[in-house]
């Protein structure tokens, strides 16, 4: 078949790619980041370079369909959040989209809507309250003792606020969008990603978070079976009838209570874990897989985040053993001997990041999707 990928800068995309080549496909790339990470891959048929989703829509969903008819693409796959962008004209592009039309996949981005859908299925969520203005705060403020305050459209924990002071919450909420308030939980926090079709689970990877870009993005990646993480997913999954790429944060609490703290209806970085399983894209085409594909027992990591995010905070908190062992027996996720490309100039997407954060005054982490990023219909 002739698979299109979109968001090619992601780890994810690549891999997906690779995945996809090995098992006979063609494959072919959409991106508005020139030099992306996946543009030099050998596993990429033809890149195309598309306007930015999020400022040029619909030039950016017009280049899509020229390209799904003139390659005859049979499935279309986002990777990141122009997910929602090629949503909002799911109708007119010629071939199969791998996701859900805009209004579904919006209610499950959207951290309050997400975390009212699951509390009404009776999955646990944290206790949560959207904030519009200085007289919420003020009340989140005297309803819990440790609270997290995040923006309701947002990614990487780039804006997220835990345990803030009064004065410092009032000081950085603009109240120019909403965010949302959610009881603190501390415990030991996990990632799941997952493969589904009319609401059945085909893949599935459970991770636990151990090493991190700043507060979010995982960078580490090792699977661990937890039927309570995939049952919570299950009932979602089911519930909503979801088809497409679905991917979940939880906490689990020192008294063991599992929470879903928010829901990113995309791929992460569970794929790594499960690209290598000799059976994985067929779960994009079956409904009905002969059994549900998991991880094997691999350790992937991001060997340029572990030296840039991870050793420094290994070193300040104490974690360096774990941290060397880590790097020591994990895999680079971009590292592929016949396809070595990718790792070899990965640098030239790193310096657009770093060149826009300058300019935008964000970081480097936030500027790798400033032009894909979905923050609601008013953006």
């Amino acid at each position: 078949m002739n698979i299109l990928l979109t968001g090619g800068r992601a780890p994810v995309a690549l891999e997906l790619a690779r995945a996809f080549h090995r098992a006979g496909h063609t494959v072919f790339m959409a991106e508005s980041l020139r030099g992306h990470l996946s543009q030099p891959s050998a596993a990429v048929k033809a890149n195309f370079l598309v306007p930015a989703p999020r400022t040029e829509s619909g030039a950016f969903l017009a280049a899509l369909k020229k390209i799904v008819a003139q390659n005859q693409i049979d499935l279309l796959i986002p990777t990141c959040e122009e997910v929602f962008h090629i949503a909002k004209g799911l109708d007119e592009i010629p071939c199969r989209v791998f996701t859900e039309p805009l209004d579904k996949l919006d209610s499950f981005h959207n951290k309050w809507k997400f975390s009212m859908s699951a509390a009404r299925c009776g999955l646990r969520v944290p206790e949560t309250m959207l904030i519009q203005n200085r007289d919420n705060l003020l009340s989140v403020f005297g309803r819990w003792r440790g609270l997290v305050l995040k923006p309701v459209y947002s990614r990487f924990a780039s804006r997220t606020l835990i345990l803030p002071q009064f004065r410092d919450a009032l000081s950085t909420l603009k109240f120019d969008s909403a965010w949302v308030a959610q009881e603190f939980i501390a415990g030991r926090q996990f990632c799941s990603y997952s493969v589904c079709q009319n609401g059945k689970i085909t893949a599935h990877a459970t991770y636990p978070t151990i090493f991190t870009a700043g507060q979010g993005a995982t960078i580490a990646f090792e699977p661990v079976d937890h039927p309570e993480i995939f049952s919570w997913v299950k009932t979602f999954v089911e519930r909503f009838g979801v088809t497409g790429q679905m991917s979940f944060d939880f906490i689990q609490s020192e008294d063991g209570l599992l929470y879903a703290l928010e829901c990113n209806p995309r791929a992460t970085s569970g794929v790594h874990l499960l690209a290598s399983h000799p059976q994985f894209i067929e779960s994009f085409f079956r409904a009905e897989p002969a059994e549900l594909i998991t991880p094997l027992k691999n350790k992937k990591m991001l060997a340029s985040a572990m030296l840039v995010y991870g050793l420094s905070a290994a070193l300040a908190n104490g974690t360096f053993r774990a941290w060397l062992e880590t790097f020591l027996h994990s895999d680079d996720v971009i590292w592929d001997a016949k396809d070595p490309l990718p790792f070899l100039l990965q640098f030239r997407s790193l310096l657009f990041y770093s060149k826009l954060a300058r300019k935008k005054r964000i970081s480097p982490l936030e500027a790798s999707t400033f032009d894909i990023e979905w923050n609601g219909r008013g953006e």
